[in-house]
């Protein structure tokens, strides 16, 4: 899978509304064929900075990034946040979360 991590810096005046703002991309982007997963967190750190994991099966992400609701993001989102965002992105194996061995519960 292709494993992505978006961190967004919103404008103070934009934080509190980004889930909003941003739940028709979100939407789209969910609904996509080879999308795995699609969260949004808030940052515990920095109210105005939101962080998205995002991962797509290994053929999808090209399709995801010429799509009409990326390209559609990609005219909307910027005028609410305060720099480019940061990005990582890998090349995993599997399509699955695997358990934190060192805080195994039960």
């Amino acid at each position: 899978m292709i494993f992505i991590c978006v961190k967004w810096k919103v404008k103070p005046e934009h934080a509190d509304d980004w889930v909003e703002l941003s739940k028709d991309f979100t939407e789209a982007t969910r609904a996509e064929p080879g999308n795995l997963f699609f969260q949004w967190s808030r940052s515990v750190d920095d109210p105005h900075e939101y962080v998205l994991i995002e991962a797509f099966q290994d053929d999808a992400a090209e399709a995801h990034v010429t799509s009409d609701h990326f390209k559609q993001a990609q005219a909307d989102l910027p005028q609410y946040v305060q720099e480019t965002p940061k990005v990582r992105n890998v090349l995993m194996e599997g399509d699955h979360w695997d358990e934190l061995g060192e805080f195994r519960i039960g």
